[in-house]
């Protein structure tokens, strides 16, 4: 059966991802497909595979590929696509356990207050490929707007539970670690342009300053690149995504990240960065609620310095280049405002 293949980058050429090749064959993939349980026809069930197509590609580090199925199982035939993970040095066991580990943990998708995960489907380990379930919905990206409230709390809802779900993260990320990313992201800048170094350099050491200044906090697993993007919203259900990065960690930085995006989102889009502000305070008062007063504190300062990252990533992308002094100087103020409250 003839289907097509979409590889719009050209990722199957990237050395360093050997077996993308191999994800990327039809015949491969039908062979490796019905080894999963999920499909094995001992179960009662068969499929054809009608697309594959590559979604994402980052050279030298990672790739998405995309599969539509057509599945049968017992008689009841559904089509749904499942999205393939694929890490440079990685085999894919950690990303499927940690998925399965978060399913088992209430994320499931009969989870009674409808915060879940993508299923997960399985590890090819010849692809060194780990897959789950496409889940339905669009990004929180492209709803949250002035007056989106409702949305926004539930967001905050949906963060905490990944805080007290008590999965056991495998590594380890705190404020030394996340001052280290803007000095290596400010030096990088500083180095590109000469003339904002002593602005970087002085911003950078009001971060330090900033991050000194927050509470030891009380770990827990975190999700480390919680933003809107990361949530799908299908009606009243969201589906949290991408998981690379859940550690130990401050809860205070999943807010704070996610508001801190929603801050630069605002002045890109709508060219004023308080225009999502009503968006930006139901999440902070619904998440401070939930976890606790003490977390406020994080929460505002790891915003602040997230808004400072994106200083530096808005010089990686042309179409960002032009929001970049804005971001300096509104930075400079956010810092400057956590240091004098």
């Amino acid at each position: 059966m003839s289907l097509s293949v979409l590889d719009p980058f050209g990722a199957a050429s990237d050395p360093a991802l050997p077996t993308l090749s191999l994800a990327l064959d039809p015949d491969s993939v039908r062979r490796e497909f019905a080894r999963l349980p999920r499909f094995s026809r001992g179960r009662g069930c068969s499929f054809d595979l009608t697309a594959i197509r590559v979604t994402r590609h980052k050279p030298g580090r990672r790739c998405l590929v995309e599969y539509d199925l057509d599945v049968e199982r017992d008689g009841v035939r559904e089509a749904f696509t499942i999205i393939g993970k694929l890490r440079v040095h990685r085999f894919g066991k950690s990303g499927y356990r940690l998925l399965s580990a978060l399913w088992k943990a209430g994320f499931d998708d009969t989870s009674e207050d409808g915060i879940l995960v993508p299923e997960p489907i399985g590890v090819l380990p010849a692809f060194h490929m780990w897959m789950q379930r496409k889940v339905a919905g669009r990004p929180a990206a492209e709803l949250l707007a002035p007056g989106a409230t409702a949305l926004a709390r539930r967001i905050a809802e949906s963060a905490h539970k990944i805080h007290v779900c008590r999965v056991p993260p495998e590594s380890r990320h705190g404020m030394k670690e996340e001052l280290g990313i803007l000095r290596e992201c400010l030096g990088r800048m500083g180095q590109t342009e000469p003339r904002l170094r002593d602005r970087l350099d002085r911003l950078l050491q009001a971060c330090e300053r900033l991050g000194a200044a927050v509470a030891a906090p009380s770990n827990t697993g975190i999700h480390r690149d919680f933003y809107a993007h990361q949530v799908i919203v299908d009606g009243s259900r969201l589906a949290l995504i991408d998981f690379d990065l859940y550690c130990e960690g401050d809860p205070g930085l999943d807010a704070g990240n996610f508001l801190g995006h929603v801050t630069e989102e605002a002045l890109r889009q709508w060219g004023d960065p308080s225009a999502l502000h009503d968006v930006e305070e139901a999440l902070e008062e619904r998440f401070v609620e939930v976890s606790g007063e003490a977390v406020r504190g994080s929460v505002k300062a790891y915003a602040a310095l997230t808004l400072v990252r994106h200083v530096y990533l808005s010089t990686r992308f042309p179409e960002r280049r032009a929001f970049t002094k804005d971001l300096l100087s509104l930075s400079e103020e956010r810092v400057s405002a956590r240091l004098s409250a």
